[in-house]
């Protein structure tokens, strides 16, 4: 069963208990009956208290979440001590552990612990495995490396209007440099897993699953991804909600990038997805999967605002050409660049399929804008443009 652990500690209360001094057990004592009540209306139980830190657990990572807040704001309105500022910080994560006499012990116990000291008195901090439970207001700090734990973490700070929201850096981590994150979509969980694993193993980090496209459009929302893996088809009716949730992605997070997996070519679904822009647009049957190296070579390209469309999916929409079209002019050899591009391929990877020099490419590609009576613009636009007008969307 996964638990949500509570970690909650008081910011500088060594100096706390020399400034108060024989006033600093009273102020503990409360502090303690504070964060108890709160744990106690929200449904959590206390597991253990040593000194100025409290432990508990929950079942339900987002009465979790609100008992953080709840108690967050009634340290912040509450009158201490000789005028003191008492303030405590909170640590939340989500996962599995086992008894030990009257408490609780696991690595996820030991990464919550870590979670809770990388903060400031004021905030609450939450791991991606609590994000990905709850839908309280949060912003992402980034990806931490923790001492003693090998995997690192997204780290999450729960916000709120009527609470302070800036804190200096996270204490005691190292950034992890940010690369490529994704969020896959799809109702298999033998599919959803592998494809995790695959992505994982080159170094594309997998921020969310997803069964259907409510779990999908919840985590773009928590995570907002480079892109977004989708199967065309997924519960409840398995028919077009992979690609109602593509679109919906590409309306409201233009920055995520969007592959859609399919089993086979559907032409209307294709069209409706190149409408408006190839950019941060992909389109893969599924057996593609099978080339590891050729398909997270195209997570990577829609990821960073490119195409990626299926050779098979290409010549289908080609085949669909109507008279009096621009693309008619294009020579044999052009045709074959253009469909090369269209797949999202680079000029150096059109010249290693085709072997021809990059020079030979440039012409024409060059070419090809001229015949489709493009206008000058940047390169890349111009790519996108050539790529819609040759597909006929």
């Amino acid at each position: 069963m996964t638990l949500t652990f509570f970690f909650s500690d008081l910011e500088d209360s060594s100096g706390l208990a020399e400034r108060l001094g024989a006033d600093y057990a009273p102020v503990l004592t409360h502090v303690r009956e504070l964060q108890r009540d709160s744990l106690e209306r929200a449904g959590g139980e206390e597991v253990d208290s040593r000194g100025d830190e409290l432990f508990g657990v929950f079942t339900d990572p987002s009465a979790a979440a609100a008992a953080a807040l709840e108690i967050q704001r009634a340290f912040a309105g509450r009158a201490w001590a000789g005028a003191e500022r008492v303030l405590v910080r909170i640590g939340l994560h989500a996962g599995e552990a086992e008894r030990a006499g009257d408490g609780l012990v696991g690595i996820d116990v030991h990464r919550a612990s870590r979670i809770c000291q990388a903060g400031h008195g004021g905030q609450i901090l939450v791991s991606q495995d609590v994000m990905s439970r709850i839908e309280s207001a949060a912003k992402e700090l980034g990806q931490f490396e923790f001492r003693g734990l090998r995997e690192p973490e997204r780290i999450y700070q729960l916000v709120a209007d009527d609470l302070p929201d800036e804190f200096p850096p996270l204490r005691n981590v190292r950034i992890r440099e940010r690369g490529l994150s994704a969020v896959i979509a799809e109702d298999s969980t033998l599919l959803r897993e592998g494809l995790a694993r695959l992505l994982e193993e080159a170094d594309i980090d997998v921020v969310g699953q997803a069964a259907n496209s409510d779990e999908l459009m919840l985590k773009v929302r928590s995570y907002h991804p480079d892109v977004a893996i989708v199967d065309i088809r997924m519960p409840p009716t398995q028919t077009d909600e992979g690609i109602r949730a593509a679109r919906e992605i590409r309306d409201r997070h233009p920055q995520t990038g969007v592959l859609v997996l399919s089993q086979y070519v559907a032409h209307t679904y294709a069209v409706e997805l190149l409408s408006d822009s190839a950019e941060g647009l992909g389109y893969l049957l599924k057996d593609r999967v099978a080339d590891v190296d050729e398909f997270t070579a195209a997570v990577r390209r829609v990821a960073e605002g490119g195409s990626a469309l299926d050779p098979v999916v290409v010549a289908e929409l080609v085949g669909r050409k109507r008279g009096n079209d621009p693309v008619e002019q294009l020579s044999p050899r052009e045709r074959e660049v253009m469909e090369l591009m269209a797949e999202g391929r680079s000029n150096q990877a059109i010249g290693q399929c085709l072997f021809i020099s990059p020079r030979a490419v440039e012409k024409h590609v060059t070419s090809i804008f001229v015949k489709l009576r493009l206008p000058a613009a940047a390169e890349d636009h111009r790519r996108v443009l050539a790529v819609l007008r040759f597909l006929g969307s």
